[in-house]
């Protein structure tokens, strides 16, 4: 393997504190500190994903991106927020999730009173406001404002349903359906009716199927009793 030098300062290699980088990308202007950096760099431009989910049919460059997809489908929410006691899979959401506690969101949208924590977003949600589309499904002529959207709606079409409930055998295409689901399991009913404080599982109008289950949705109960 790679010859290395100890440093005398610290436990890891000298180049972390001179900052040589001797390893440089043939395709790109990247320079890395070690050689396993730089192969793992290169899988960008070969598209290689040699790293497969065992639970569906996603597949990925590097094996901490397989790692975090994973957790899709355990359910587990490593990313705890210190000033409260919600917990996210991705670390992304944690850094969103505490736009509640410091309020900080420096990027507005010049249209409405929107205000975001990264720059991006206030590009993205423009959408809304000119009714831009510009992601495409390749099987259908449904086009969508973000990619997350098109990923969802996607499922539709491979029958992919990453989301399995722990307790049973169902499975769900998409998050807020295994949520919803969870409730059968323990009895929570979060929506009350206004008018005569009846407690349902959900608040969404049930499908055709679901029709004599009527006290789990709040709409339907409206429809009938109010």
């Amino acid at each position: 393997g790679e010859k290395t030098y100890h440093c005398i300062q610290c436990d890891t290699g000298q180049r972390i504190h001179t900052g040589e980088k001797p390893y440089h990308c043939s395709q790109c202007e990247k320079y890395f500190t070690w050689k396993d950096l730089l192969a793992n760099h290169k899988i960008i431009h070969t598209r290689e994903k040699p790293n497969q989910c065992s639970q569906c049919d996603k597949a990925f460059s590097h094996k901490h991106s397989l790692v975090s997809h994973q957790r899709v489908h355990t359910g587990e929410k490593q990313h705890q927020c210190n000033l409260c006691d919600n917990a996210f899979t991705q670390k992304v959401e944690l850094a969103s999730h505490k736009i509640i506690h410091t309020g900080e969101k420096a990027y507005r949208c010049s249209q409405c009173d929107k205000a975001f924590l990264e720059k991006p977003h206030p590009i993205l949600h423009q959408r809304k406001h000119i009714g831009e589309k510009p992601c495409h499904c390749s099987q259908c002529e449904k086009c969508f404002i973000w990619n997350y959207l098109l990923a969802n709606h996607r499922r539709i079409h491979t029958g992919e349903k990453p989301y399995q409930c722990k307790q049973c055998d169902k499975a769900f295409s998409q998050k807020h359906g295994l949520v919803s689901h969870k409730r059968i399991h323990t009895g929570a009913k979060p929506y009350q009716c206004k008018q005569c404080l009846s407690l349902f599982c959900d608040y969404r109008h049930p499908p055709v199927f679901a029709l004599l289950i009527k006290r789990v949705f709040l709409t339907l109960h409206m429809r009938i009793r109010h």
